[in-house]
C-alpha cells in the first residue's frame, strides 16, 4: 500500500501505531521500505550520520535535497518527509515557501518538516499549507536550537510543558498533518497526544504518542553515542567492521581471491 497523509490521520483514529525511520540514501531508504516503514524521514541528522558534523546546523538545503532526491529513488510505498535544514525557513514565510517548494519539486518526497512552533513558525506552517505544501511539526526538543537548548529534555517544569503544549496546538490549527514531540516527559506527550487530532510522533516522549521514530543508523548499532532514549535492534556496526577486517585479511594472507579451479 501507498501511504499518503490520510492515512497518518486514520491510524491515530484507529489507535494504530505509526512507525517512523530515517534514510539519507537509495539503499538504506529501499530496505526500510521493503521493512514495512511507514514513514520515511530525511532527517537533518543526515549531517551528523552520513556527513560527519557534530551537529545538524551545517547541513544546506542542496545537500538535503541530493540525499532526499536518492531516498525517493528507493521508495515504493513509504511517506517521505524531508526535513528543511538550519536557516532554510526562518527568516521568512517567503524563504520557507521557496525551501519547500525546491525539496518537493526536486526530490519527489511529499511532505516537508520543521521545527518550532507558535507563534512565528505556526505563521509560516499556515503559509506552507495554504501554498500545497504538506508540513509536518516538530515540538520539544528541537536540534536546530542545539546552542539554546543543548539536548536536555524539555517540558519538565509546567511552564515549559504549557509552551510546547502551546505550540503543538498552534502548529495543528496551521495545518501541520502531524508533529513530532522529541524528548519530553510522557505525561505531557500523552497531553499533547489527546488534545490534538492529528498524529504524533514521539521520539523520547514515551509510550503514549501515536507513533514512534528512531535515527536508523542508532537503530542498527551503527552510532559511537546513541541518545539514551534509543533502542539498539542489532550491532551491525560491529558485524560490518568484522567482516571488513575478514577481508582484509583473506587480502594480505592471499586468502582471497581464491585461485582458479
Amino acid at each position: 500500500m501507498v501511504v499518503r497523509i490520510q492515512h497518518l490521520q486514520q491510524w491515530k483514529q484507529q489507535a494504530r501505531p505509526i512507525a517512523v525511520l530515517t534514510a539519507s540514501d537509495w539503499l538504506w531508504a529501499r530496505l526500510l521500505d521493503r521493512a514495512g516503514v511507514d514513514v520515511v524521514l530525511v532527517g537533518d541528522s543526515l549531517a551528523m550520520v552520513a556527513l560527519g558534523y557534530k551537529t545538524t546546523l551545517p547541513l544546506t538545503l542542496d545537500q538535503a535535497i541530493h540525499h532526499a532526491a536518492a531516498v525517493c529513488r528507493g521508495v515504493e510505498q513509504a511517506l517521505v518527509v524531508v526535513d528543511l535544514p538550519f536557516l532554510t525557513y526562518q527568516e521568512s514565510p517567503q524563504q520557507a515557501i521557496a525551501s519547500a517548494g525546491r525539496v518537493l519539486k526536486e526530490t519527489g518526497a511529499q511532505a516537508v518538516k520543521l521545527e518550532g512552533g507558535y507563534p512565528d513558525m505556526a505563521a509560516t506552517v499556515a503559509k506552507l499549507v495554504r501554498s500545497g505544501i504538506p508540513v509536518m511539526g516538530h515540538v520539544g526538543l528541537t536540534p536546530q536550537s542545539v546552542n539554546q537548548l543543548g539536548y536536555r529534555q524539555q517540558g519538565r517544569d509546567p511552564a515549559e510543558g504549557d509552551r510546547i503544549l502551546t505550540e503543538a496546538l498552534a502548529l495543528e490549527a496551521a495545518g501541520a498533518f502531524a508533529i513530532v514531540l522529541e524528548h519530553v516527559p510522557p505525561p505531557l506527550a500523552q497531553q499533547i497526544t489527546q488534545q490534538l487530532a492529528i498524529p504524533t510522533i514521539g521520539i523520547g516522549a514515551g509510550p503514549h504518542c501515536d507513533g514512534q521514530v528512531l535515527v536508523t543508523a542508532d537503530l542498527l548499532g551503527f552510532s559511537e553515542t546513541v541518545p539514551p532514549f534509543a533502542k539498539i535492534y542489532d550491532t551491525l556496526g560491529d558485524r560490518a567492521i568484522a567482516a571488513a577486517r575478514s577481508f582484509c585479511d583473506e587480502v594480505r594472507s592471499g586468502q582471497f581471491p581464491a585461485p582458479p579451479p
